[in-house]
This record gives structure tokens, C-alpha cells and sequence, in this order.
């Protein structure tokens, strides 16, 4: 048995020490969850508690409907991460295998888009979907997606480093279309760029609150993070424990989609095109 060097003991400690400070809030999430607001407030405690019911209780009680939220945010969030990703890698793949006078500047462009803040434009944004009849709609909160600086950024510096031109001339040469180029060997060249900034463009898009709380006005379009966030509304009695049973339940699906893609990224790290 080979016998571990400090270097890799130290590599290992500090490894599972940061792993473990990431884990903590969300088990403490977990745990809170199931204790009662007495026990909350007496202080933090690592062990499940036997309050899981009764918060649940409370939660549904005060007109929190999670498959209603469920499937908002599921649908706000797909329908963003779809658009986001697609568009994107075709604008950056434009940016980066088609050679025009404008590029540079198109590309300046973007970036100057990217340093405007969502809230300098929330009202004209608003007006504006209010003269398309779109308030109380989720269209709103999926297609603008498609425009997404930072994404496309994040794209373009990718194709940049593995991306070969011959690549895309042999496939001209043989006859294949643009757009087919694109989707049967651009796209899964991208792959792990595409899962990295699909795990990102989901979780911003789920826990989105300040724009859906603009435009969506019933309850049935309500998403997750805002019915979560009308909890803490009872100026008597905050329970806590079910406002983080709600805040329990808008989080696991982000455990799921992390962990159905990551492992994209991963196996991912080696793939990319022939440079020479």
C-alpha cells in the first residue's frame, strides 16, 4: 500500500472541507424544514426534527400549491434554458466561422448589452408587454432568452479554443447545409460548454423573482420563488419552518438537473475539435 504524501493529505483535507462548507446550507435547509419555529429560533441543529407534517400542513393551509409552482417554473425555466442555450451557441458560432466587416463591432456590441442591468429597463419592458396584451403570461419570461450576452460570450470563448474551420469547410464541401452543420456537428461539439451554461440559465431562470413578480398577476401563473415569497407575508406569525419547507421543495429540482448534467461537463472536459 503506497503510503500518501502531505502535499496530496493537505490537496484532500482541504478538499473535503470545502465540499462540506457547500453542503452545510443546504443540509441545514433540509433539517429546518422539518423542525417547528420554536425550534428554529432556539438555534441551528444538524438533526431532523418530527415537524414535517405540521409544516406541511401550514404550507398547503396558507394557499401555497406546489404543483401549480412546479410546473410554472418548470416551464418558465425549460422554455429559457432551450432558448437560451440554442440561440446563443448559433450566435456564437456566426461570430466565430463567419468572417464579416461588422463582426467585431457586433460582437462590442453584445458585450455592451451585457453591462445593463435588467432593473434600468423593467419599466419600459413592461409597458412594452403590456401593449402586446402578454402581461400574466410566461412568453414574457421565456423568449427573451434568446437573447443572452453572457451566454454567447461564454460560447464564442469556447468554439474559440476547440473549434476547427476545416472542420466546417469539409462538411460544406460535402454538401451539408448551414444550419445542418450546425446542428449535427457544431452542437455536440459544444456539448459540455452547452451543459455548463444550461445548469446556470435553469438555476437564474427557477429562482427568478423580480421580473415574474411583475408580470404575472394570478395565482395559477404564480412560480415557485414568488409563492415562497408571499409566505413571508402574515404580520402575525411567521412559520418559519414551512417557509423553508417551501424553499426545500423550489431547490430539489435544481439538485436534479445539476446532476443530470454535470456529468456532461466531466466527461466532456476532453472532447472538442482538432486544432492544428
Amino acid at each position: 500500500m503506497t503510503k500518501m504524501s502531505p502535499t496530496k493529505v493537505v490537496i484532500y483535507v482541504v478538499c473535503i472541507l470545502l465540499a462540506v462548507l457547500s453542503i452545510m446550507p443546504f443540509w441545514i435547509m433540509f433539517v429546518n424544514s422539518t423542525r417547528s419555529t420554536v425550534e428554529i429560533q432556539g438555534g441551528i441543529s444538524l438533526l431532523p426534527s418530527s415537524h414535517f407534517m405540521s409544516n406541511l400542513s401550514i404550507l398547503l393551509n396558507k394557499g401555497f400549491n406546489p404543483m401549480v409552482g412546479f410546473v410554472n417554473s418548470f416551464a418558465i425555466a425549460a422554455g429559457a434554458t432551450l432558448c437560451g442555450v440554442y440561440f446563443s451557441s448559433l450566435t456564437a458560432y456566426a461570430l466565430v466561422a463567419y468572417h464579416f466587416k461588422a463582426r467585431q463591432a457586433f460582437f462590442t456590441f453584445i458585450m455592451c448589452v451585457l453591462m445593463i442591468p435588467a432593473q434600468v429597463s423593467a419599466i419600459g419592458f413592461y409597458q412594452f408587454m403590456y401593449q402586446l396584451h402578454w402581461v400574466n403570461s410566461i412568453w414574457p419570461l421565456i423568449l427573451p432568452s434568446i437573447a443572452a450576452p453572457a451566454m454567447v460570450f461564454f460560447m464564442r470563448q469556447y468554439l474559440l479554443s476547440t473549434l476547427s474551420i476545416e472542420m466546417v469547410e469539409a462538411a460544406r464541401i460535402d454538401g451539408s447545409g448551414e444550419f445542418a452543420t450546425f446542428n449535427r456537428i457544431i452542437l455536440p461539439l459544444m456539448a459540455p460548454a452547452i451543459a455548463t451554461q444550461a445548469i446556470f440559465a435553469f438555476v437564474g431562470s427557477w429562482n427568478s423573482l423580480f421580473t415574474p413578480m411583475i408580470l404575472l398577476t394570478s395565482k395559477d401563473r404564480y412560480t415557485m420563488p414568488i409563492m415562497v415569497n408571499l409566505l413571508r407575508g402574515d404580520i402575525y406569525r411567521t412559520e418559519f419552518g414551512s417557509i423553508y419547507l417551501g424553499l426545500a421543495m423550489t431547490s430539489l429540482p435544481l439538485f436534479v438537473v445539476y446532476f443530470l448534467l454535470s456529468r456532461y461537463i466531466i466527461a466532456g472536459v476532453a472532447l472538442g475539435g482538432v486544432k492544428e
